[in-house]
């Protein structure tokens, strides 16, 4: 059969430890043999990162900004215990965030559904998916240890040089003080992308807040979502048969749990995170979740949900035999192949990335899996399998999906 000809590149944003092995057997086994992969490669390992003091990870969103398609591997934030390990120049910052920064994009987080991997939800039926802003808020915050007692404040300094205070808290001993911020700019963009997801997808949004509590920065979220909503997306919300509506997030965590799923759940920054691992648990595992960054000008990248698998990483390092859950990889790179089929109008590609998850959800509601999903499967036969062997599972199905 010829290999699937590309017109232009996918950014490929290599990553970290055990899902850059299989990243490698990804590629060597189900992409390589049936395309011609045309990729413009950027290494965001670690080491490299160190090397270019982060330099590489803003050049591979500067270059996602250009081709419009992005595939992205997990990838690690440094802590204290890694800046050790790695002998690392300084503590970077998540790479995740920086590209999101530079995209100005939203996550949405899905989970994938099989047969034999039930949620833990009873009523939940349809994937819930998790629209999680991507700027700001505790993940660029400033913080500092009160050493004693003293005024707390927070300041702002217009260009004219007039000040504006606000007192935080008048301690009485030492104490802890953080600063968030958001920018409305950012705000737009998020609503804007959840809005257009939800009419590209046809599933009703859902957007919650604490706006009772925070009734300045919080507040500021929910009314631009309504202006923009109120102006630009209710008519086209109402031809498209969906809902949008926002509600307290106490209220939407109630809601959810008694849902059956099939909508769109949009979070601010932290909240997205949290709520996205909780929704992934639920449905089985963080491994069986896509994440894909919508920038407001189209720009798309794709990732899987989950860390770099550290722990697996030192069982292979030392000849041990892994078996970890590659799918949300797979999904990765098969959303992003279809994503620029889509765009270059090259239909070839749109089927193989149909077809490549087809062969990935077969395999396992077949009963071949990784342990991980072994060990909560409900199906009666299962053939727990290692990484490498679970991957050429899939080349089998694909290969006979393709012949036909």
């Amino acid at each position: 059969m010829d290999k699937i000809k590309m017109t232009t590149p996918l950014v490929e944003m290599d990553g970290d430890e055990m899902t850059r092995i299989i990243w490698k057997m990804i590629k060597d086994e189900l992409l390589l043999p049936f395309i011609d992969l045309h990729t413009e490669y950027y290494d965001l390992g670690l080491e490299y990162r160190d090397k270019t003091r982060d330099q590489v990870t803003i050049d591979s969103a500067l270059a996602a900004k250009k081709y419009g398609v992005a595939v992205k591997c997990a990838t690690i934030t440094p802590n204290a215990a890694r800046m050790e390990e790695y002998q690392l120049k300084e503590m970077y910052k998540s790479p995740n965030g920086t590209i999101r920064a530079i995209l100005d994009g939203t996550v949405f987080r899905t989970p994938i559904v099989v047969r034999g991997i039930e949620p833990t939800v009873k009523t939940w039926k349809k994937p819930i998916t998790i629209a999680r802003h991507a700027y700001g808020d505790v993940y660029k915050a400033s913080e500092m240890k009160i050493p004693g007692a003293g005024k707390a404040e927070i300041v702002f300094t217009g260009e004219d040089g007039q000040e504006v205070r606000e007192v935080i808290h008048e301690f009485d001993g030492p104490g802890i003080v953080q600063g968030m911020h958001n920018m409305e700019g950012s705000i737009e963009s998020f609503a804007r992308s959840c809005f257009n997801y939800a009419l590209e997808t046809k599933q009703d949004l859902w957007f919650a807040t604490k706006d009772t509590i925070s009734k300045k920065y919080d507040h500021t979220f929910k009314d631009i979502f309504q202006d923009i909503f109120d102006a630009e997306y209710t008519i086209k919300f109402h031809e498209a048969g969906i809902e949008y509506f926002y509600t307290l997030i106490d209220d939407a965590v109630a809601r959810v749990i008694r849902s059956e799923g099939g909508y769109i759940w949009a979070c601010k920054n932290y909240d997205g995170d949290v709520m996205s691992d909780m929704v992934a648990t639920a449905f089985g595992s963080l491994a069986m979740m896509t994440s894909v960054l919508v920038s407001p000008d189209g720009t798309t990248e794709y990732e899987a949900a989950h860390g770099t698998v550290q722990r697996h990483y030192y069982k292979h390092l030392n000849g041990e035999i892994t078996s970890t859950n590659s799918v949300a990889t797979i999904f990765a790179w098969s959303g992003a192949l279809r994503k620029r089929g889509k765009l270059d109008e090259i239909s070839e590609l749109e089927d193989f990335a149909d077809k490549l998850e087809e062969a990935t959800i077969e395999t396992i509601e077949n009963g071949t899996m990784t342990r991980d999903l072994a060990l909560i499967s409900t199906l009666k036969d299962v053939n727990t399998v290692s990484t490498q062997d679970f991957i050429k599972a899939v080349r089998n199905r694909l290969e006979s999906k393709l012949a036909k």
